[in-house]
């Protein structure tokens, strides 16, 4: 198998001048998984889904696209040296996945100075509908309340993080969700999270998982600006796209673009946030704010549309090169 070459992202490191006067406190093995989100950014240690704007919708059918995707293989890439698996089949009503978490592209180095932990196999078993409905309320997921999604190499998505910092920013951990504000992996400079150039990382128990936009999988799925790349399935059992998207909606001869979210800085800054100076717009979920129109999706990165495996239109999701980068809530009844 060619592997595509990719580089450990050091970028994102803390700033030693700003931050000498605090006592910045950072773990030592990096989590993820937080549960923070977008639709909801309270803290909460809550392990159950929660849901906004209760409302029902129309159904729909995935039956027979990708119901027999499988591969498996030896990944050469020198931080995995192992078999990479993932099989999924549709049996009845359900979509189900069996996987050992190994990723099937090149990574970065793992560990790394940012992140200690080094991938190794877990055991994936996923099972969703085959006919999802969508609704009109956001159930948000990922970290305890439950994974948002997997891509179909068996990888797990969580876009969010487990590091958060107090009120005063002075008490900041990668790995504690405890603080007000919860820390995110791509948007800022501030802290770095170890992630490759996948987007991606790898937790304390030795599952490597996404972020944001899953750039070796992309690539090994085709994927380009001229046509649309199914790379996942949402927990919801509605599919999720790379990127691109028809620019119009409905019309699948139309010209394809890049996909944008529809969040963006909040513009009243509460006056219990970390400084700003410090610590930019962006550095954490509570920053953001979904604003309709601003982009082209809705709050759960999604939209109702057309694509090539359901040409009569389905709701779906998209993996942005934009926060929220991967989908932080569902559409669909979980």
């Amino acid at each position: 198998m060619k592997l595509h070459a990719l580089n450990i992202k050091n970028s994102n490191r803390v700033n030693a001048i700003k931050l000498s006067t605090l006592a910045l406190v950072v773990s030592s093995l990096v989590a993820c998984g937080g549960g923070e989100g977008i639709v909801d950014t309270s803290t909460t240690t809550d392990s159950s889904p929660t849901t906004l704007d209760n409302g029902t919708g129309t159904s729909s059918s995935t039956q027979g696209v990708l119901c027999e995707y499988s591969y498996s293989e030896y990944n050469e890439s020198e931080s995995v040296q192992a078999t990479s698996a993932a099989d999924w089949s549709c049996t009845g009503t359900t979509r189900d996945l069996v996987a050992n978490g190994i990723p099937d592209h090149e990574v970065g180095t793992f560990p790394n100075a940012d992140n200690p932990n080094t991938i190794s196999e877990q055991s994936v078993n996923e099972s969703y509908t085959l006919e999802p409905v969508e609704t009109t309320q956001a159930t948000m997921l990922g970290g305890p309340r439950g994974m948002i999604g997997v891509v179909l190499n068996g990888i797990k998505i969580d876009a969010g993080t487990g590091g958060s910092c107090d009120d005063s920013g002075t008490d900041c951990d990668l790995g504690d969700n405890s603080g007000n504000w919860n820390i995110e992996a791509l948007s800022q400079d501030t802290f770095s999270f170890g992630t490759d150039d996948n987007n991606a990382h790898v937790q304390p128990d030795g599952t490597y998982h996404y972020h944001g936009m899953p750039e070796g999988f992309v690539i090994l799925r085709g994927g380009n600006s001229s046509t649309m790349t199914l790379i996942g399935w949402a927990a919801d059992g509605f599919p999720i796209y790379a990127r691109y998207g028809y620019s119009d909606s409905n019309d699948a001869t139309s010209a394809l673009t890049v996909m944008t979210g529809s969040y963006q800085h909040i513009t009243s800054v509460s006056a219990n946030r970390p400084s700003t100076d410090i610590y930019p717009l962006g550095t954490f979920a509570q920053d953001w704010e979904y604003v309709a129109g601003s982009g082209d999706l809705d709050e759960c990165n999604g939209r109702v549309g057309v694509t090539p495996e359901f040409p009569d239109g389905i709701y779906h999701y998209y993996a942005t090169d934009t926060y929220p980068f991967f989908q932080r809530c569902v559409k669909g009844e979980v």
